[in-house]
């Protein structure tokens, strides 16, 4: 698939509070290494992550199984669009090999949707969970998983497998989802989200989403309403970066300030876990949140 053409129009200028030192290499040569000899994808590449030389660098990465190729076309989001190879059926043992070898405390395991096959890619996800289960028994484990198209089954069977966190990004407000992810529903969002505490009681889930796309800031508010209203415990909120000329264009760079309310408005809506500034991501800092939602204070 080719991304739809987006206009040109000069870049906003980045605000001061965007701007970060660089980043000491740390083990990010260590880190590289490794990916690359047992042939594994990261989201912290895939998605130009604006934290991967920080992660890197700490010795941290978030997985990213079933390929590098989405077939699906979200207009925010770096990850490839186009049609994937099968499954690797050595992925699973290779994951939890790596996070052993990077003594991860949190492991954290993403995924590219894959409509192409009947589950959504499923499968491999309760087998990646099963693999670093036997790698690593006391390790934390946290997926963020598509929405395996609504299909209730996949839902349940990631959400049976016991994750320590189960993740699914709400991504944006309802009205930009016809231009922001049109192959995506938000109404199905949210019951994945439900779903897996129907399928699993108990289970911690955990959701996301972008500001500086156009919303408004009491529909950020609606969102958050929405997640709690399924029962989400833990929701990141974060800036969209543009990661090239072929995306959605930045309409804002939100103020810390604004962060500052959204987080304030979770908290008083009762979610456990709440990190919202404009380097927030799913998986930054995914231990310490996943850590407060099981010991709220």
């Amino acid at each position: 698939m080719t991304r739809p053409e987006v206009a040109a129009h000069p870049a906003k200028r980045m605000p001061g509070w965007m701007r970060r030192p660089l980043s000491a290499p740390g083990r990010s040569a260590e880190v590289n290494a490794l990916l690359d000899e047992l042939g594994l994808s990261t989201v912290c590449r895939s998605a130009k992550c604006p934290n991967r030389g920080e992660c890197y660098a700490s010795g941290t990465a978030t997985f990213m199984v079933l390929g590098t190729e989405c077939t699906r076309n979200c207009r925010f989001c770096a990850v490839d669009s186009a049609r994937p190879a099968p499954p690797d059926p050595g992925e699973p043992v290779n994951v939890a090999e790596a996070a052993k070898r990077m003594g991860l405390r949190h492991v954290v395991v993403t995924m590219v949707t894959r409509d192409d096959l009947p589950d959504g890619g499923a499968a491999h996800v309760v087998a990646t969970i099963a693999a670093l289960r036997d790698a690593l028994p006391d390790t934390p484990v946290e997926v963020l998983v598509s929405d395996f198209g609504g299909d209730a089954a996949a839902i349940g069977s990631v959400a049976a497998a016991r994750p320590d966190v189960f993740n699914h990004n709400i991504e944006t407000v309802p009205r930009l989802y016809g231009s922001v992810r049109p192959q995506a529903d938000y109404a199905r969002s949210l019951r994945v989200l439900e779903s897996a505490k129907e399928a699993a009681p108990g289970l911690v889930t955990k959701s996301g989403l972008m500001v500086g796309l156009g919303e408004e800031q009491a529909e950020v508010e609606s969102v958050l309403a929405d997640l709690r209203a399924v029962g989400v415990d833990i929701v990141t909120i974060g800036q969209y970066l543009r990661p090239s000329a072929a995306h959605l264009e930045v309409t804002e760079f939100v103020e810390p300030a604004v962060f500052e309310r959204y987080a304030a408005a979770a908290r008083a809506l009762g979610f456990s876990g709440v990190a919202s500034a404009p380097f927030v991501r799913s998986s930054y800092h995914a231990a310490e949140l996943a850590d407060g939602a099981a010991n709220p204070s």
